[in-house]
């Protein structure tokens, strides 16, 4: 009774820690009016490469004395050209300018801006804009709603008229261009929408003399702003390819010399274009139109370095390492990809040929350097990933050729792991490289989000700050490594004791990893965590014997289920700019927008099932496993039968990385980057069980050292033999008399394969 009820009482345990996990989230300061006025500069292409003292003295002194931050400007549209940023400004959501788009650089794209009376201004396209937003998008973003939440707006520009109009087009003030005194204007309603012009290409003379036109406009603004006014500037847009993070300063009362952030980003320094609206309304004091904006209000935090260089160099910094990162982290992907099919090639005829003839005659066995040889091949390529990640603590994106610095650190790192794992103790065991890397790979994920995940912010494996979907905790790629690693290692550790406690260890590793991916304060991913609390249910459950039936994976969903309701009757009962990803969906089905989350999800799943080459990785995965090692003759069915928690454990991951990947409309991403840590080992791993499968004990008296045939390779491992005399570390009086050869003590015996074989690679005899 104790033994069937023990797995449903740990998993209760990892849904009671994964509760607790999500539920624990940082105290956030309700937003607070700083301002009776509102400034919002706009100048579109402008990056921190082109602040200096010199081109730029006004934006300088301002960003000495305010709040600065890097500002991702994501639309609808990717690049976000200048009309889609002033736009998705003014939405406070993601939206686009309706018309033809290429697949270069920005169009040109003319708006008309008539002006019937003099003082305001109409945009006659606007209610066609309105309609392309709300019936092609899918974000639900209705433009001009911070124009509709304040009483009466200023426009000067066409940029800032797009972002001003009403949703029916009108303009409450407009001005083309800056009056030579600009304070009645400016001072004539609460909210002022200004574009300061652009500041595009990539000469550095023409960005200069742009940013320098922007700068003197500026200083014009500053010389005319209201009393008690808050003045943001921002790089609204990108003006080339590729996208670029831009330029954010907040000047104004109780936003004096610190870093921008956002609870969108969840990081000191970065907030979104998205979140200039709310900050705006949260500084008058007037409320949100919650269920149009995606936004949410910046603050101002301490721990700004005092001297104004040092700070700007941390934002600049970012935005070469974000650039370079979308160029490098293509090609890597792809290399990775091809790299792991071309060994799964050559993996097959050694799968074929490692399990050696019983009889006098056979075919000559592979030998031992060269397999040797593709072992280390296929440790360096589980250890890809972990490497390319760990690569950021060198600041490789710095040099001239940031693509060449990028493979040459990561080649390096993948060459010290490797050898790290071949000369650690128990290397020749079967299990010995699987553990390693598992717990290589886990520990620099853990290590990476344990200290602020610095590495996977605009790492090549991480998540882009241009891309706008996550700033904070646990990437994609992270969540898939991280879930084959811990899972492994869970299963690893518990191979070693005994049967009855192989649940216990299974559940305290994976309780452990469910709380560093579900805590906010870590992982911050609460899909993620919900995901691995499925796949630590049902490794859990078969860890002593079995395999994955519909009633365990039933239970393992139910397990998920009760995370997710526990968390988000949770995250309900908070107010609605602190709710998770999970409270704000629930809520957005309570008021009837729900649908266009789900239509994000979907179409979000599919463009990364196309598009992404971790796709690859996971279908030649799952196409190795399915089609050799899973066969008689591949080994894996072999292994899962000697090593059961192995089983359990690549079972688990496989339930957790689609259940992942699937939520968070990440489709295979999740499960090709757990499929390139344990593919490669799963075929470490059946080619030491293929290589043992004839061991025979001899005659102390009659063979030579290792009681082994002469020439028969690596000495047999304990485990092996234990296991396939049915003791699997366990006393050999609690073995069932009647258990065949190979049963693992629980009555599942090493998968008997037809014939001879099956008896041959778990029989111990002697002389």
């Amino acid at each position: 009774m104790l033994r069937r009820v023990t797995p449903v009482l740990l998993t209760l345990l990892v849904v009671v820690l994964g509760v607790a996990a999500l539920a624990a989230r940082p105290a956030g300061e309700a937003p607070r009016r700083t301002a009776d006025f509102v400034v919002l500069a706009g100048v579109a292409g402008l990056r921190w490469d082109d602040v200096d003292p010199q081109t730029t003295p006004t934006l300088w002194r301002m960003a000495q004395e305010g709040s600065i931050g890097s500002l991702s400007v994501r639309s609808a549209h990717r690049p976000t050209c200048p009309v889609d940023g002033w736009l998705t400004l003014g939405a406070g959501n993601f939206a686009a300018w309706n018309g033809s788009r290429g697949t270069g650089a920005c169009p040109p794209v003319g708006v008309t801006v008539e002006q019937p009376d003099g003082i305001g201004a109409n945009l006659p396209d606007q209610e066609g804009v309105v309609q392309h937003n709300q019936r092609r998008l899918s974000w639900g973003a209705v433009p001009g709603s911070l124009s509709e939440s304040v009483r009466c707006s200023v426009a000067v520009g066409p940029g800032a008229a797009v972002a001003a109009a009403r949703p029916f087009g009108r303009v409450d003030r407009y001005a083309a261009v800056l009056p030579d005194d600009p304070a009645p204007l400016l001072g004539s309603c609460v909210l002022s929408i200004v574009d300061l012009g652009t500041v595009s290409g990539e000469d550095p003379a023409a960005r200069a003399a742009q940013a320098r036109r922007a700068d003197a406009d500026l200083a014009r603004v500053l010389a005319a702003r209201p009393p008690r006014s808050l003045v943001l500037v921002a790089g609204v847009s990108d003006t080339d390819l590729p996208s670029r993070l831009h330029v954010a300063v907040a000047d104004g009362p109780g936003w004096e010399r610190g870093w921008l952030t956002s609870p969108t980003t969840g990081r000191e320094g970065y907030l979104q274009l998205v979140d200039l609206a709310p900050t705006a309304l949260a500084a008058l004091g007037r409320p949100m139109p919650e269920r149009l904006f995606l936004g949410r209000p910046a603050v101002s935090v301490d721990g700004r370095p005092g001297d104004l260089p040092s700070a700007l160099a941390a934002p600049a910094d970012a935005d070469r390492e974000s650039a370079a990162q979308q160029r490098v982290a293509g090609w890597f992907f792809a290399l990775l990809a091809g790299a792991q099919v071309l060994l799964a090639l050559v993996v097959l005829p050694l799968l074929r040929r490692a399990r050696r003839h019983a009889g006098p005659v056979g075919p000559a066995p592979v030998p031992r350097r060269v397999v040797a040889a593709v072992e280390l091949l296929l440790v360096a390529a589980a250890l890809a990933v972990p490497a390319a990640l760990l690569a950021d603590v060198v600041p490789w994106w710095r040099g001239e050729h940031a693509g060449w610095w990028f493979a040459t650190v990561t080649a390096l790192l993948v060459v010290g792991g490797t050898a790290a794992v071949r000369f650690a103790p128990g290397h020749a065991s079967t299990l010995g490289p699987l553990g390693a890397v598992a717990g290589l790979a886990a520990l620099v994920v853990a290590a990476d989000v344990l200290t602020g995940a610095r590495l996977q912010l605009n790492g090549v494996v991480g998540y882009s700050a241009l891309q706008g979907g996550r700033f904070a905790g646990l990437g994609t790629i992270g969540l898939g490594v991280f879930i084959a690693g811990s899972l492994l290692c869970a299963g690893w550790l518990a191979q070693r004791v005994r049967r009855q406690w192989r649940p216990m260890v299974v559940v305290a590793v994976g309780g452990l990893a469910v709380v560093v991916v579900g805590s906010p304060y870590l992982g911050a991913d609460s899909i993620g965590a919900i995901a691995l609390t499925a796949g630590v249910s049902v490794a859990a459950a078969i860890s002593t014997g079995g395999w994955l039936t519909v009633s365990r994976l039933a239970w393992a969903t139910m397990a998920g289920l009760a995370l997710t309701i526990g968390y988000a009757v949770i995250d309900l009962r908070r107010p609605a700019t602190e709710r998770g990803s999970l409270g704000r969906f629930l809520a957005a089905l309570g008021d009837g927008t729900g649908g266009l989350t789900v239509h994000r999800s979907s179409s979000a799943n599919f463009e990364t099932l196309v598009n992404s080459p971790l796709t690859v990785l996971a279908l030649a995965g799952a196409l190795l496993v399915w089609f050799a090692l899973l066969q008689p003759w591949g080994g894996l069915m072999r292994l899962f039968g000697i090593y059961p928690a192995m089983r359990a454990a690549m079972a688990g991951t496989a339930v957790a990385a689609g259940i992942g990947g699937a939520l968070s409309g990440s489709a295979l991403d999740v499960a090709g980057a757990a499929g390139a840590l344990v593919v490669p080992m799963a075929a470490l791993a059946a080619l030491r069980v293929l290589d043992h499968s004839t061991d025979r004990t001899q005659p102390v008296d009659g063979g030579p050292a290792n009681g082994r045939p002469a020439g028969s390779g690596r000495a047999p491992d304990r485990g092996d033999l234990d296991a396939a005399a049915g003791r699997n570390g366990d006393p050999a009086a609690k073995r069932p008399a009647d258990a065949p050869a190979g049963d693992d003590g629980d009555g599942d015996p090493a998968r008997r394969a037809p014939g001879r074989d099956a008896r041959a690679s778990t029989e111990v005899t002697t002389a």
